[in-house]
């Protein structure tokens, strides 16, 4: 197998160069460089073999670059990143699948900061994938996006150890140095609510940060002169916002192709994030090798870049899942892990028929077929009765719990099956006194029976200056509401009702003290069959259910 170089001056078929060489000029002691010569060595190149004809499939290319009169080198790659060669040697790795041509650019410094510059055109192979990571990071079609948030709520959601240094037990891969963070740490609470955005596109996977600040430690701040152990904004962090690319790369650090996490191997992958992006943590790098990652956390690990070299790499975790910060706030739940029946002192029954106002078919009952708890999830099942009928279950905490203002989270699965019209809502404690809808009612989750992919967020009032039933609402699309669970979650207090799924707002209405959602409320679960919402029933229905893993109420 051969490497072939490619100088200045020498054409071949699929490498090529320009130079745009300066004459030397001298101003005093100013002197520019001249004679820029760059060279590129494709790693594993060999043009006697068609399947090497662009190299390995590694994607590496090792530049080198001379000139007289130069005191160092900068090499733009040609792919949007450039770096110091200060010797003139550099191997780069490129990372975009498939043959890609760039045109790399060498720029020879001299004395006063003069430069001139040479460049080449080079055409790379570069095979490595990792579709599997980059699904679970953003999304496996073009428009979806996952956010990722710190796991705050677990310990060592953050921690530190050598970049390289071993003492005998490969402690180079894991928190050698530092491991104590708990959950939801004091000094780190500036920055749990950063939200960092992986989405797909056309072209690949791009990044961003839409929210929050920039943790610096203080083994970084002192590099860039900064107060340490403490967020900053991006008047320090200046790459902290703006949408920038991903690419994804082999891991070649020592604790990817040596080390264990948790007595497992690295997952081999990392990405790299243009412009200097980073999630949240600001060393200098934009580099992380993924140690683990799957539908629900990735944690990675990025070394801290200082010209001085702190010897640091930093561990994170972060999870798709906002954390909610569960101590004295978590005022009541239901986590379903009883088997049998739902706790009575949590739930009781609207039974019967009689169309419920909406001229639904069902009949309700508190029969374990319709509902039961088991395998840790409430579940409610709505059934043909083979007469032509349908049985179901509305469970209802009305006069066991109810609340005003907080946050409730309910983590659901849907049905799937045309005609059924399953909702997760609230009534207003005076149901029995003043009737509805001068209780008020609020929708967090209804879902059409003709549209399984829309999921609808509504609120129910009488409005007294028109004497008259009113109403607000608002939808999102949630695709695969059938087949996963997602939480559907209610934010509420005296000055505005908010509906989200899986912690994306989607509803919003303002609160005031002549509305009806000032006082206490209680929970009801139910599918109904067919009605004003439900429609039309598959006519080969038999059954079909809706599971509840919890409902969790924060004040």
């Amino acid at each position: 197998m051969k490497n072939i170089k490619y100088i200045l001056g020498f054409f071949l078929a699929l490498v090529f160069f320009t130079s745009c060489e300066e004459k030397e000029y001298e101003f005093g002691d100013i002197i520019a460089p001249s004679n820029v010569v760059i060279t590129a060595e494709i790693i594993g190149q060999d043009l006697t073999d068609p399947e090497l004809m662009y190299g390995d499939g590694s994607g590496k290319v090792k530049f080198t670059v001379s000139a007289d009169n130069a005191i160092t080198y900068q090499i733009y790659f040609g792919d949007g990143k450039d770096d110091l060669a200060p010797i003139g040697e550099y191997t780069k790795q490129y990372t975009s699948p498939g043959v890609n041509t760039y045109v790399a650019t060498a720029s020879a410094v001299g004395t006063g900061g003069v430069t001139s510059n040479s460049s080449i055109e080079i055409e790379v192979y570069s095979a490595f994938s990792d579709v599997d990571t980059e699904n679970l990071l953003s999304g496996a079609n073009v428009g979806d996006s996952t956010k990722w948030y710190w796991a705050a709520d677990l310990p060592l959601h953050v921690g530190m150890g050598t970049a390289f240094d071993d003492y005998g037990s490969g402690e180079f891969a894991f928190e050698s140095w530092w491991s104590g963070i708990g959950a939801w740490d004091e000094e780190k609470g500036c920055m749990y609510d950063d939200e960092f955005v992986f989405t797909r596109t056309e072209e690949g996977i791009t990044f961003e940060q839409t929210a929050g600040l920039a943790f610096v430690p203080g083994t970084y701040a002192g590099y860039i002169g900064v107060d340490g152990d403490q967020c900053h904004d991006e008047t320090v962090a200046t790459t902290m916002y703006g949408e920038k690319t991903v690419a994804f790369l082999p891991s070649t650090s020592r604790a990817a192709l040596e080390g264990t996490y948790d007595e497992e191997p690295y997952l081999g992958t990392s990405f790299e994030i243009s412009d200097g992006g980073f999630m949240g943590w600001y060393v200098g790098s934009s580099t992380y090798d993924i140690i683990s990652i799957d539908e629900n956390y990735m944690r990675v690990r990025i070394i801290e870049n200082t010209a001085t070299g702190s010897g640091a790499a930093w561990y994170q975790l972060f999870t798709s899942t906002k954390p909610v910060q569960e101590t004295e706030s978590l005022v009541w739940s239901d986590e379903f892990d009883t088997d049998g029946a739902p706790d009575s002192a949590n739930w009781t029954y609207d039974l019967g028929d009689g169309g419920w106002g909406n001229g639904e078919a069902q009949t309700y009952t508190d029969n374990a077929e319709n509902v039961i708890v088991e395998d840790g999830v409430l579940k409610i099942t709505a059934k043909a009765d083979g007469d032509g009928g349908y049985t179901s279950a509305r469970l209802k905490s009305q006069g066991l719990q109810s609340f005003k203002y907080g946050r409730v989270e309910v983590k659901a699965k849907l049905p799937s099956v045309e005609g059924t019209w399953p909702a997760i809502w609230m009534l207003g404690d005076s149901f029995d006194t003043v009737g509805w809808p001068k209780c008020g009612e609020i929708d967090i989750m209804e879902q059409t029976g003709a549209d399984k992919a829309t999921t609808l967020g509504t609120l129910h009032w009488w409005d007294e200056a028109s004497s008259s039933n009113a109403s607000y609402g608002t939808n999102t699309t949630v695709e695969n509401a059938s087949t996963e669970f997602h939480v559907y979650s209610l934010d509420w207090d005296e000055t505005s009702v908010k509906i989200y799924v899986d912690d994306v707002e989607f509803f919003a209405m303002d609160n005031n003290e002549d509305l009806p959602f000032n006082d206490n409320f209680f929970m009801i679960f139910n599918i109904a069959m067919g009605g004003s919402l439900g429609g039309d029933i598959d006519a080969a229905f038999t059954e079909d259910s809706m599971e509840i893993d919890y409902i969790r109420v924060y004040q």
